[in-house]
């Protein structure tokens, strides 16, 4: 199998005829997915999405691929093709169509309707291309086939690339339920004649390699979300992705059953159940949705009310009904409903917020305790099926961590693919496949690039240590009167600390350090208030980290006498 090495320098300039394949993000991460073709001079982007941050990112709203590669070359993109509507391949779009508003966006019915409504907040109207599986477009030296896959949000795509290097099939995510809600399976029959056909180049889902056998059905899930429906004494409050369309139709038909009324409630929930709806994805049983006020006059044990929050996001509805921050007051004989998978690096969060909820007297039904999720990644038994029915040439894993990349390459290798065809990149890294065969050539910059509120890339990892410093370690200001002469203290500094123990006296001891570091300075003539501010902080960190084991951030002011 064939890794990145750090050594890697810029690549060189790709062959004639040949492929050459970026992925800028999704590579070593859940999220953020974004894959760069290049081929005859032009480029096709393959989905363009944002990662969510983690708690060592504060204040960051989320994370894009890093469009540097591609900034001189943006007149070259031919079109952006969507596989499906889940923030993490469509939410970097907006930010891409800033900086060329005309690039076409190639997605099915569902995926165009949950991004154009995304757009219209950021007051973008976008060129779209709207396709179904089976349909064949040509993108300036790409040939597009779309496939239909099964995922956890309706109208999902693979794409098939025809080019003149070969072509490349790339899975987007997928899995292969046999019974699925709307009857719309992974198309395998497609896959199979592709790979008749010859994929020269599989990139495929990796999230769930790690996993053994099949990913059940989603309809497996109905007997424990009806039973929820049925026995709850009072109100159900069931949190999901607000794109999870099948697992809300779930809902819907059980509370409907069991003669319940349902509200949405969140802002991104009540826009997607409307478009989903609207467009026929989501079949809502007449006089079932009410809005929550007129639900609140209905006794407890005929109201659902299904919200975002799954992930313990801090200001999603569940989030704030587990604070009391809500207008919806959880009470005890309450049973809320997390529907939803634990993503990486959120089970805390999670945590939290189920026992904020269990305190105020809730029952909570989560996967811990219950069927209530099942995953919307292909585990390896159904990646092996993948790779015996396409046969592929060469493999890259795509969309996952490190774990997730190197079981999908083994599971290929296990298959019969040549290992030295197996390639697992990083974001990045840049792989050319060049007669018939793929092989890693070089990398480009492919940094996170942080959203912060209206700003874009303004946050840099300094930043956000100064800020993992200002929350962890606390402030202190010194403003210091300099005496212009002598360069000796005017008078007795002035500190202002934030979030760092103190009271009058505990600065008491470090003005001889300070008047020792003047004293010195004025001896070897710095006069410079930038250069005197300087040698403070270094002297106040250095004092604050030998008397309290702390760090605070020392922000100096010096003023003239």
């Amino acid at each position: 199998m064939s890794h990145p090495h750090p050594e890697l320098k810029a690549a060189p300039p790709l062959p004639e005829g040949g492929l050459r394949v970026i992925a800028l993000g999704g590579l070593g991460e859940i999220g953020r997915n974004m894959t760069v073709f290049e081929h005859a001079g032009k480029l096709l982007i393959v989905d363009c999405g944002v990662l969510f941050p983690e708690e060592t990112q504060p204040g960051v709203d989320v994370i894009l691929p890093d469009f540097t590669s591609i900034r001189d070359r943006l007149d070259d993109i031919v079109a952006v093709v969507l596989t499906h509507g889940h923030e993490d391949h469509i939410g970097g779009v907006p930010y891409l169509l800033r900086e060329r508003s005309d690039i076409p966006i190639v997605a099915s019915k569902l995926t165009l309707a949950f991004l154009e409504a995304k757009l219209k907040e950021h007051g973008i109207r976008p060129r779209t291309v709207r396709v179904r599986e089976g349909d064949r477009r040509s993108f300036g030296p790409f040939d597009c086939e779309f496939v239909a896959v099964n995922h956890s949000i309706p109208d999902g795509l693979a794409v098939a690339i025809r080019t003149g290097a070969g072509m490349v099939l790339h899975t987007g995510d997928f899995k292969m339920d046999q019974f699925p809600l709307d009857d719309r399976i992974t198309d395998l029959r497609a896959f199979a004649r592709l790979g008749e056909e010859g994929v020269d180049l599989f990139l495929t889902d990796s999230t769930n390699a790690e996993v053994p056998g099949f990913t059940t059905s989603e309809r497996e899930l109905n007997p424990a979300i009806e039973q929820v429906l049925r026995t709850a004494p009072r109100r159900v409050i069931v949190s999901s992705f607000a794109s999870h369309v099948h697992r809300i139709q779930q809902v819907l038909d059980a509370a409907h059953q069991h003669g319940r009324k349902v509200a949405f409630v969140g802002r991104s929930m009540v826009r997607n159940m409307g478009i989903a709806r609207d467009l026929g994805y989501l079949k809502v049983p007449s006089g079932l949705v009410m809005n929550t006020k007129e639900l609140e006059k209905l006794p407890d044990h005929k109201i659902t009310l299904v919200c975002t929050g799954s992930q313990g996001e801090p200001m999603a509805a569940l989030s704030r009904m587990a604070n009391r921050d809500h207008q919806i007051r959880i009470g005890k004989g309450d049973t809320v409903l997390l529907a939803s998978s634990l993503i990486p690096g959120n089970e805390s969060a999670i945590y939290r917020v189920i026992n904020g909820l269990t305190r105020w007297g809730a029952h909570v039904v989560h996967k811990g305790n219950a069927k209530v999720h099942v995953s919307g990644h292909a585990s390896a038994g159904e990646l092996v099926y993948c790779y015996n029915i396409v046969k592929p040439r060469n493999v890259m894993p795509v969309h996952g961590e490190w774990r997730h990349l190197q079981a999908n390459g083994d599971l290929a290798i296990r298959t019969g693919v040549d290992p030295d065809r197996v390639i697992i990149a990083e974001d990045g890294v840049v792989v050319d496949l060049v007669d018939g065969r793929a092989s890693i050539t070089g990398k480009v910059p492919a940094g996170y690039v942080y959203v912060d509120g209206m700003e874009v890339g303004g946050v840099t990892e300094a930043s956000l240590k100064d800020r993992r410093t200002l929350g962890e370690e606390g402030v202190v200001t010194v403003v210091a009167i300099v005496d212009a002469d002598t360069g000796a203290l005017a008078e007795a500094p002035d500190f202002l600390a934030r979030g760092f123990a103190h009271d009058d006296t505990t600065f008491e001891p470090v003005i001889p350090v300070i008047e020792k570091t003047l004293a010195t300075a004025a001896d070897e003539g710095i006069g410079d208030a930038i250069q005197l501010e300087q040698l403070i902080a270094r002297a106040v960190a250095n004092w604050a980290f030998r008397t309290y084991r702390r760090r605070p951030l020392i922000i100096p002011v010096i003023i003239d006498a």
